[in-house]
């Protein structure tokens, strides 16, 4: 798409829910690699994998969202009655249909005037409801919305896969914006290439090819590698190649675009892979270290599209509730699709995590 140019629209406050259940890859999941602490350790250097959050027997992303939802309305002073929008986006829903963004208004008690939308991404997803907030903000419709990523990735991975099973942790993270006419403009760049979709997906489970008893046997796909068509694939050099071919241009078009220098940038805060993923593109960049942080994947786990809005929590935390700052958020990963915006985010009226 065209580079989009929104003005009129503030972010207010964000909360992050993680599960309390931390499991250790030299710990809890030292089985996948036959308790070989050297190989572990190697991992834990190289790729940053370290510990994760998983949600516990029955825990959705829906229940992970409710109590980061009711956080967020009470830290920011929000009357439920106020809000008019509420997008989830998610690619583990409790329900086929509905979707959870209805579910959630009718938990919360939002009023039937509350539009509510589901999207089906993933690591680019935080930045798309960005953009799809502001835009239904700016339009005029709406004046107040909850914007609320989560996933439960877990539940979708192998437990004898030793490629996937160490990364992936469950969060969710809500943003609370509204109608703001001296808002400062805010920058979208949102890119999708579906002919790679194949580097990262769930082949099995949905209409094109139901769950049978077939294609939910995990079979052998290699070296400490077992699972089935209905859990997660990922050809892990094919992202990494993605991941530095796209996020490259897409930062230096992001700068170039607004104007910024790497200066003025308080923050590139990008999609938590892993470390040696976000680690190349800031040296290709020449980036600070300071200013891309990579640690939150090393204590939560690659959190799918929340991973961003928790980075913002876990790494920046009350400096964001002190004084403004100048952002650049870029998520990649399944679809394939990315997405990289600008932002000029006020003081925040809360910047919270809480453990579910």
């Amino acid at each position: 798409m065209a580079l989009a140019r929104i003005k009129g629209v503030s972010i207010r406050g964000l909360v992050t829910s993680v599960p309390r259940r931390e499991v250790s890859l030299s710990g809890d999941e030292a089985y996948l690699f036959d308790d070989n602490q050297a190989q572990i350790e190697r991992l834990k250097q190289t790729i940053g994998l370290d510990r994760r959050r998983i949600a516990g027997e029955g825990v959705t992303a829906l229940d992970l969202a409710e109590p980061a939802i009711r956080r967020l309305l009470e830290d920011t002073g929000t009357d439920p009655s106020s809000v008019d929008g509420l997008f989830m986006v998610t690619q583990t829903p409790d329900h086929l249909q509905p979707g959870n963004a209805v579910l959630l208004q009718g938990r919360i008690g939002f009023p039937a005037t509350c539009a509510c939308m589901d999207f089906n991404l993933g690591c680019s997803g935080y930045v798309y409801g960005l953009w799809a907030a502001h835009s239904f903000i700016a339009a005029g419709g709406l004046k107040k919305v909850v914007l609320v990523v989560g996933d439960t990735i877990s539940r979708i991975v192998s437990e004898r896969d030793r490629a996937l099973r160490p990364l992936f942790g469950d969060a969710a993270c809500t943003t609370l914006l509204e109608a703001d006419p001296e808002a400062p403009e805010a920058f979208f760049d949102l890119q999708s290439d579906g002919t790679g979709y194949q580097s990262l997906w769930q082949p099995g489970g949905g209409f094109r090819e139901p769950a049978d008893d077939t294609n939910s046997q995990p079979q052998e796909m290699g070296e400490g590698i077992v699972r089935s068509r209905c859990q997660l694939h990922m050809d892990g050099a094919e992202i990494f190649n993605f991941s530095l071919k796209v996020e490259l241009p897409a930062i230096r078009n992001m700068l170039e675009s607004t104007g910024w220098e790497t200066e003025s940038v308080d923050g590139f805060v990008f999609h938590q892979a892993n470390r040696y993923i976000i680690e190349n593109i800031r040296r290709r960049l020449k980036l600070p270290a300071e200013k891309v942080p990579s640690g939150t994947v090393e204590k939560y786990g690659n959190q799918s599209g929340a991973s961003i809005p928790a980075t913002l929590t876990d790494h920046y935390g009350a400096e964001l509730t002190s004084r403004p700052h100048r952002m650049i958020l870029s998520g990649f990963g399944v679809g394939l699709s990315w997405a990289t915006c600008a932002l000029s985010l006020p003081r925040l009226a809360c910047n919270t995590l809480i453990e579910v």
